[in-house]
């Protein structure tokens, strides 16, 4: 039996760097600036690294990583990308038996276009994620203690076929939603009591909860009324807040690097800040280590919270969704304390 099956998108990345974008500011752009090429210009581009991400594939390694017993599913096309995809995750000891092929559409594609100063752009095209389908997984070969959902493709079926699955079988479930499954969640609340981890950023915290984004008391008010589990908000540079319906606990980010034993070994150039992959590594590194335990309290909420914050911290220093995440065995426990967590009851 598996530890923990994984369940989402997969892509291929393709990181270019190098390129002398002209910075511009435009009141229609969604964040008043943004970056220009001359038109029907040939730009050189310095570097190109080519790498694979997704939900579904970036938590299943770091599942992997953390020590527990993984599959993944997710759904590429009939083409080099997917194989690409699929011959990483073999490599990483991720079962792969429930993975589906797409002849119609090509696998998932992302262009992220990095600019000197640390900031990105991405072009991203759906591909075969769009198309998962829940139709082609056949019940009996689910076999894991855990379920973790991320983006499920456009069919909200995919979803309540999950949901379903937690009804029958009581198996425990933790997600990481995508846009779909936030607006199902939001148009069908009483589900969200099937949830026995909930995570998500603050933004989408607010979508979710019709609460200001800055009222975090009133969201997870809100949150802890419908979902019976943990609920975990992200909020990017100021940390992480989590609560249990009891407590409510925040923590500030960290720097990886006081807790590890050994440097990893990456090349000099993969060496830059990125935050791509840095929250499916925060969600995935916290499931892991509440699976590892088998019991969700006060003091294993802390400690999922500290392992989190660093494996996440690692992967945003590094190119890439995959490149900085951590072996559980690289990580100094005994350190962890020196993370604190601030927790006041609700």
């Amino acid at each position: 039996m598996l530890d923990v099956l994984t369940i989402g998108s997969a892509t291929r990345d393709a990181f270019f760097k190098g390129i002398n974008f002209l910075i511009v500011e435009d009141d229609r752009l969604i964040t008043k600036k943004g970056i220009c090429l001359p038109l029907g210009a040939k730009i050189t581009v310095p570097s190109v690294y080519f790498m694979t991400g997704g939900g579904a594939t970036n938590t299943a390694v770091v599942f992997k990583k953390m020590g527990l017993k993984t599959g993944a599913i997710f759904r590429v096309g009939k083409d080099v990308s997917g194989e690409t995809i699929k011959r990483e995750m073999i490599k990483e000891g991720i079962e792969l038996n429930l993975v589906q092929e797409d002849r119609d559409k090509p696998t998932a594609y992302s262009v992220i276009l990095l600019t000197d100063f640390g900031e990105r752009t991405i072009l991203n095209y759906k591909g075969a994620n769009e198309f998962f389908s829940s139709k082609e997984i056949p019940v009996k070969k689910i076999n894991a203690r855990w379920l973790f959902l991320g983006s499920l493709g456009k069919n909200p079926k995919n979803l309540e076929f999950f949901l379903g699955l937690k009804k029958r079988q009581g198996i425990k479930m933790a997600i990481n939603p995508g846009k779909y499954e936030l607006s199902f969640l939001k148009n069908y609340p009483q589900f969200l009591s099937l949830f026995d981890i909930f995570i998500c950023n603050q933004e989408e915290a607010s979508y979710l909860s019709d609460v200001d984004y800055l009222k975090e008391g009133l969201i997870f008010q809100k949150l802890d009324s419908l979902i019976n589990g943990i609920v975990v908000m992200t909020k990017g540079k100021k940390g992480v807040s989590v609560s249990d319906g009891q407590y409510l606990y925040s923590a500030r980010i960290v720097n990886y690097r006081k807790f590890i034993k050994k440097p990893l070994k990456v090349e000099k150039e993969l060496k830059q800040p990125d935050a791509t992959g840095a929250g499916d590594a925060f969600a995935a590194t916290f499931t892991s280590f509440l699976i590892k335990k088998n019991v969700i309290n006060e003091k294993n909420i802390e400690e999922a919270m500290r392992l989190a914050l660093i494996n996440s911290s690692s992967v945003v220093n590094f190119l890439g969704a995959k490149t900085g995440i951590l072996d559980w065995k690289n990580i100094q426990k005994n350190k962890l304390n020196q993370i604190k967590i601030k927790k006041i009851k609700l």
